[in-house]
């Protein structure tokens, strides 16, 4: 994630103001059952323990569950990603070569913003070549290098936060580079 890194939404607060209710709940009930207590002044010191416990671990789980994390839920999208160039089997010549990439995303739009908020149809395409992330394109070609041999390029329409959508959309072709 780029943006709003600072910004630790309601989720962070909640879990930051049970965490401190937890600690003068802690010494209250400390105080209480620290002398030999009896009686009512033991459950109050036993009611307060675990209710300091009980903020300790909803301060703990709160975040999980109000607000998860980007890869507990992903936006889908109809979009699709074909690879214009190069085609299959095409041949590059070079040493390395500069192999040129012209990608299209059909029912969906390439955006040059980085954002939290999600849009289905709005992202961003990374590039892996041979499995290596080697281009995060904002556009519908560029240029990449390639040494000799057969190479497998893959294109992968990603969300505007650059996470996966779900089901993924990504597409490969195989090429070849010659000297």
């Amino acid at each position: 994630m780029i943006a709003d890194q600072s910004n630790i939404g309601f989720s962070g607060v909640l879990a930051v103001c049970l965490f401190l209710a937890a600690l003068p709940l802690a010494v209250c009930a400390w105080a209480m059952l620290a002398p030999p207590s009896r009686g009512f002044r033991k459950a109050q010191g036993t009611g307060l323990a675990i209710l300091a416990g009980g903020c300790l671990c909803a301060a703990t789980a709160i975040p999980f569950i109000v607000r998860p994390g980007p890869s507990v839920f992903r936006p889908s999208t109809t979009a699709r990603i074909v690879i214009v160039a190069p085609r299959p089997g095409e041949v590059v010549r070079g040493d390395p070569a500069t192999v040129p990439v012209r990608i299209e995303v059909r029912g969906g739009r390439i955006v040059p913003f980085i954002s939290r908020k999600l849009v289905p149809n709005e992202g961003h395409v990374h590039l892996y070549l041979d499995g290596s992330l080697v281009s995060m394109v904002m556009g519908e070609s560029t240029t990449i290098r390639a040494g000799p041999g057969a190479h497998t390029l893959e294109a992968e329409f990603v969300a505007v936060d650059h996470g996966p959508f779900d089901p993924r959309v990504r597409t490969s072709v195989t090429f070849r580079v010659t000297g």
